[in-house]
């Protein structure tokens, strides 16, 4: 009988006050894991949001330099009208307003829009029918008659959508 007793004495397991230690620990760790899954699926929501951007800014500014120098607007796939400057007013910024940021041009979302330099677009491909305003800006430069070269500056952005999403900005330049 004394050894049973002494076997017992021996034998330790967990207090009740480490099992609730261990339990609270476990429960952190689960919440935090639990708090991830929204903010991924939010940032996933917002990465194809401007893949979406920038992926129509593209197919856009391809319009715009498949059209010859002297072309001063074009009828874009959509239907409208876009226009692609003046030679007549050379080296001044033509069509939606800009802004520069950090050495960066960008399309000033922030003033109004411009007839002709702006349209908004939604995507029928989005069962949300999610909006994208498209807004751009012509430099030419040339002898005041014929244009030796354009500079576009394109942004687009989300409309509306709940969120806070930044413009994308593509800005090239295309001479003869």
């Amino acid at each position: 009988m004394q050894r049973s007793t002494r076997r017992r004495a021996r034998q330790q397991g967990f207090s009740l006050l480490e099992m609730l230690i261990a339990t609270v620990i476990l429960l952190v760790g689960l919440v935090a894991v639990a708090q991830l899954v929204p903010a991924s699926v939010l940032l996933n929501y917002r990465n194809r949001m401007d893949s979406t951007a920038l992926v129509f800014a593209q197919r856009r500014l391809d319009q715009m330099l498949d059209q010859p120098l002297t072309s001063n607007f074009f009828v874009d796939s959509l239907g409208n009208t876009c226009q692609l400057g003046d030679p007549a007013t050379p080296n001044v910024v033509q069509g939606s307003n800009v802004i520069s940021i950090n050495n960066e041009t960008h399309i000033d979302f922030g003033s109004a829009a411009v007839s002709g330099y702006s349209f908004t677009y939604r995507d029928p491909t989005d069962p949300n029918g999610t909006t994208y305003e498209v807004r751009w800006a012509v430099i030419i430069t040339g002898n005041g008659t014929v244009a030796s070269s354009k500079r576009y500056i394109l942004g687009v952005r989300q409309v509306g959508g709940g969120g806070f999403f930044l413009p994308i900005t593509l800005d090239t330049m295309v001479t003869r």
